[in-house]
């Protein structure tokens, strides 16, 4: 029998960039099996609502071999639910891996069997974040670099002109 690896790749997406998307990719030449995770926070103020950053995931992803999904709770608890054994986290600088190493910590001892696997964000995406985005786009600025091609023109219709208001 052979074991499939299954890895979560875990991201509020608020929205998928670009940077993302290079994550993703290389995610799936390694594991035979990679589901994109959006968290269900209803603390969180987010520009796109979970169903709609699940469809424009969907819209991004296409062609590539990933299960998009929410996640509600602990991703630790979730990661068991699905059998995967590993998360994957994109790192752009030396201050998301301050955050995320204590997360993957957190996360070994709630679930011994699941390992983090950092990779580093490809240089020529380590400026960009989702934050970045909304704010270009809520000045009306061209956010075509930075995010799909496929999705550009949806964040665009939603975000600009959201600062100038």
């Amino acid at each position: 029998m052979v074991k499939v690896r299954v890895a979560i790749c875990p991201g509020s997406f608020d929205p998928v960039t670009l940077g993302h998307l290079d994550i993703i990719q290389r995610a799936c030449k390694i594991f035979d099996k990679v589901i994109v995770a959006v968290p269900i926070n209803p603390s969180k103020n987010s520009s796109f609502t979970v169903s709609e950053r699940m469809e424009l995931l969907k819209l991004a992803t296409e062609g590539l071999n990933v299960e998009i999904d929410s996640v509600e709770g602990l991703l630790a608890d979730y990661a068991k639910k699905k059998g995967a054994t590993a998360i994957v986290k994109g790192l752009r600088a030396m201050s998301d891996f301050e955050y995320e190493f204590q997360m993957a910590l957190t996360n070994k001892k709630l679930n011994p069997e699941l390992e983090t696997m950092f990779l580093s964000t490809s240089s020529e995406f380590m400026f960009l974040s989702s934050s970045m985005v909304k704010q270009v786009a809520g000045f009306g600025g061209d956010i075509s670099h930075f995010v799909p091609e496929c999705i550009a023109d949806i964040i665009t219709e939603r975000l600009s002109g959201s600062y100038l208001k």
